[in-house]
């Protein structure tokens, strides 16, 4: 289209306009709230992410140094902010999956939401408590560590664990759609893609991280390590009267205590890698392999 005057360049920029606003365009993409409240703000969230890494890890994630004695005034800041962001975003959250609450339903949300804040700073030391498993996991796991602190500082898969620990935490404590949110800001920083609805155990760390995706009814256990591209997926998905999938069901994998997956290996469906198998690189697994296996290519 060839625009050769001011007054073309409005008359396209209006229908342009009036083509973005038709509402027959926005049935999927659009979102148009009846009452007046906030959306949730990824911007918002990245700052309760790096709160959190710096509660989780005191000294590793802040500008300014910790020592014994400022940092109890360092964690206790961090943790005022984290609690007041967290709030509002978990009744931004809220808002948005029940769209259609009364005034006084919204009001009331306010203190459910300080309420879940508060259970969840609660958690912390025992969120801490669980990623210093997952710290000495890829420290022990990799010859090329040189520190704990290599690991807190440059490892993806500890950024992409303290995501999906923190998300998880907040999904167990009823609120939707942030923890989604906030896994998957971890997935774009990463390339490491958990579901926070997986249930993942103690000293988990993977290799490299690139590429691994684990799905949300996924089960892991404890001392379990996964490589780069390893996808702990659904082989199929049921559908229901209408055609559609069925959302609920478990699909995806257990894996059980000490198991090691190499790179590129695919393992789908609710299916049990038993405790300390070996499955080796770029395999497809469907089926439930007995504690203690070893998985390659050529089936020995």
């Amino acid at each position: 289209m060839e625009i050769k005057n001011n007054k073309e360049r409005k008359k396209a920029i209006d229908e342009a306009v009036a083509k973005l606003t038709d509402p027959s365009g926005l049935e999927t993409v659009g979102f148009q709230s009846e009452t007046d409240f906030s959306m949730p703000s990824v911007i918002t969230l990245r700052r309760i992410v790096n709160l959190s890494r710096s509660v989780l890890f005191p000294g590793y994630y802040e500008d300014k140094p910790a020592n014994p004695y400022n940092i109890t005034y360092h964690v206790g800041v961090a943790v005022e902010e984290l609690h007041k962001l967290l709030v509002g975003q978990v009744v931004a959250g809220f808002n948005f999956s029940e769209e259609g609450m009364s005034e006084d339903e919204k009001v009331d949300l306010w203190d459910k939401a300080d309420a879940i804040a508060t259970g969840f700073i609660a958690k912390l030391p025992e969120l801490r408590a669980v990623l210093s498993t997952d710290v000495v996991a890829a420290y022990n796991g990799d010859p090329a560590a040189k520190s704990y602190g290599e690991v807190i500082f440059c490892y993806p898969v500890l950024k992409a664990l303290v995501n999906y620990r923190v998300a998880h935490e907040l999904l167990k404590l009823g609120v939707p759609l942030i923890p989604r949110i906030i896994t998957e800001l971890a997935h774009s920083e990463t390339g490491i893609d958990i579901h926070p609805g997986a249930v993942i155990g103690k000293y988990f760390t993977i290799d490299h991280g690139t590429g691994v995706v684990i799905g949300e009814t996924a089960v892991i256990g404890d001392n379990v390590k996964l490589y780069q591209g390893v996808t702990l997926g659904a082989k199929s998905f049921p559908l229901d009267d209408d055609g559609n999938p069925m959302k609920g069901i478990m699909r995806h994998p257990v894996i059980e205590d000490d198991v090691i997956v190499y790179s590129n290996a695919s393992i789908l469906g609710r299916i049990t890698i038993g405790r300390g198998s070996v499955i080796g690189g770029n395999v497809w697994i469907v089926n439930d392999v007995p504690p203690g296996s070893k998985i390659f290519h050529d089936g020995k």
